[in-house]
């Protein structure tokens, strides 16, 4: 619960429900994180982590995305007759041959309606801060496209000047090469608004670019009004707010009203929806019978900042952030469960639990079946939240950043005590800064990662800041612990099998065919929206 933001409906929640203390996420970013919490799955499994810097998908005019073949909740609990929504960010890809394929489309991943973002916020929907998408790869474009406009300018001046002797045709092809390069980034980068920053309604752009200010009465609207239609039959609704991301888009009537500026604004707001959507459930008759999970797909981003004013939220007394696969901070996250009725209010669970369990205990909720020809990585969390089992399914939990294995958790149930061991931590810059600053996200390999060999060892138990790292000096069984959790190690990678790199450099670059686009191609603008709401008038 919050002692420095105001969220009373989120408070709230919590008092009525169960809060799940160490629920961890399966990345330390988006789009492979939430891939894991639809599937249940570790997003290597599926594809869905990086082996590349880019650690998320780029564009919604790239190939990569959940694969068709990956098995969501929302499918199965979709083929259990429930009426399934997703309203809200979805960032998990559109189509993959064609512009209107939409085979990583929610539609095609067990959803009946979408409404939101196929994409993700970006500093670039705003358009005030900085480039948000790769902006030191931008930057590296920019300079390039500098010397090229350069050595052009002295050629033609020696040229023209008798200086030195110089063939036009050479000038004339360096002018078209360089003319060529810049088109072929700024084609993209330079227009991600149009391209990124849009919203579906199924199939369909409704605005292109999104119109910022009506996004959060819009996505609120959808919400209850799927309820409202869906009232008297089983549904799922997997709201997915845009909110605590930069760049922090809040409405006026919360803007300066927290203690702690722009981000403590946009806190409050989604405390707001989310107490809107409670008012709803209860208006409508439905609190003992909803299942409702409220839960972060990773941590707050250290390095969003502006000046001073810090953008990114904070992880309290947990190390890292946003794209640190193994540190707390980028991975424990908060998870509250209410069921009223049939689960405990006011329960504090401290077992190890994961975003990926949702797959397994809803779908068991809908009296479906787990996939049994893949590997499930969740455990089913209703025992334990009903309090007939003492003790998580969980006893290993592998945090990766991208591809790379990064640390591994152990819960050894004898002692109860948690064990941490890590492989590789990112390089911080400044070094005791705790965060990437001069990157603007940590890398998950190459120069900017240490690796660990031995491992460092924490007891998180005793440590959940991961301050002290553990020796043969100061703990007798760290050798033992290394080594049961390396054999771990082992026989978690036997059971990974190859798949296509969904985030592979081949993936995730902007395709102009792929560009979802509600005019003619590259005439992208449209505003539904306005255009449905001036009809009514």
């Amino acid at each position: 619960m919050s002692k420095e933001s105001r969220t009373p409906n989120i408070d709230g929640l919590a008092k009525e429900g169960v809060r799940l203390t160490q629920h961890i996420a399966a990345a330390a970013v988006c789009t492979p994180s939430r891939a894991a919490f639809l599937t249940g799955r570790y997003p290597i499994r599926s594809g869905m982590a990086s082996g590349t810097q880019q650690q998320v998908l780029f564009w919604n005019g790239c190939s990569g995305g959940l694969p068709p073949n990956e098995t969501t909740f929302a499918r199965i609990l979709n083929q259990q007759d429930y009426s399934t929504a997703l309203i809200g960010k979805w960032h998990m890809g559109v189509n993959c041959k064609s512009r209107r394929d939409h085979c990583h489309h929610p539609l095609n991943h067990g959803f009946d309606y979408f409404y939101g973002m196929p994409f993700t916020l970006l500093n670039e929907c705003q358009g005030t801060d900085d480039p948000e998408l790769a902006k030191s790869l931008q930057d590296t474009y920019w300079f390039y496209t500098q010397m090229i406009i350069l050595a052009v300018l002295t050629l033609l001046i020696g040229k023209l000047t008798n200086l030195f002797s110089v063939k036009w045709k050479i000038i004339i092809c360096l002018a078209i090469c360089g003319l060529l390069y810049f088109i072929s980034w700024f084609s993209s980068y330079g227009f991600t608004k149009y391209w990124n920053c849009i919203l579906m309604r199924n199939h369909d752009i409704t605005e292109q670019p999104m119109d910022l200010e009506k996004t959060t009465s819009n996505m609120l609207k959808e919400a209850v009004s799927f309820i409202e239609r869906n009232k008297h039959r089983p549904f799922l609704l997997f709201v997915s707010l845009l909110h605590v991301h930069t760049p922090l888009i809040t409405t006026e009537k919360f803007l300066g009203r927290s203690r702690h500026g722009l981000y403590g604004d946009n806190v409050e707001e989604m405390d707001w929806m989310v107490g809107m959507l409670l008012d709803v459930i209860d208006k409508e008759g439905l609190k003992n019978t909803t299942f409702i999970y409220f839960a972060s797909d990773h941590g707050g981003s250290l390095e969003a900042h502006r000046g001073s004013a810090q953008l990114g939220g904070w992880n309290g007394i947990y190390k890292g952030g946003k794209g640190m696969g193994g540190w707390e901070g980028g991975i424990r996250v908060p998870g509250i469960v209410r069921w009223p009725g049939v689960l405990p209010a006011g329960t504090v669970i401290n077992e190890l639990t994961s975003l990926m369990d949702i797959f397994p205990t809803v779908v068991h909720l809908a009296g479906g079946a787990v996939p049994q020809d893949r590997v499930i990585d969740g455990r089913t969390l209703l025992p334990l939240l009903r309090g007939t089992v003492q003790h998580s399914g969980h006893e290993f939990m592998f945090h990766y950043c991208g591809v790379f294995l990064h640390a591994v958790r152990w819960h050894q149930k004898d002692s109860g005590t948690i064990w941490k061991a890590h492989y590789a931590t990112p390089v911080f810059q400044p070094e005791a800064s705790g965060a990437c600053f001069g990157r603007g996200i940590c890398p998950c390999f190459g120069d900017g990662v240490i690796h660990h060999d031995p491992p460092l060892l924490f007891d998180l138990s005793e440590d959940p800041s991961e301050s002290n790292p553990l020796s043969a000096d100061t703990e007798p069984l760290s050798d033992t612990v290394t080594r049961r959790i390396g054999k771990a190690v082992e026989e978690h990678r036997k059971t990974l099998t190859p798949v296509p790199r969904q985030l592979s450099p081949h993936n995730n670059i902007w395709k102009p065919w792929l560009q979802p686009c509600c005019g003619t191609f590259p005439f992208c603008w449209c505003d539904e929206e306005n255009n449905k709401a001036d009809g009514i008038l």
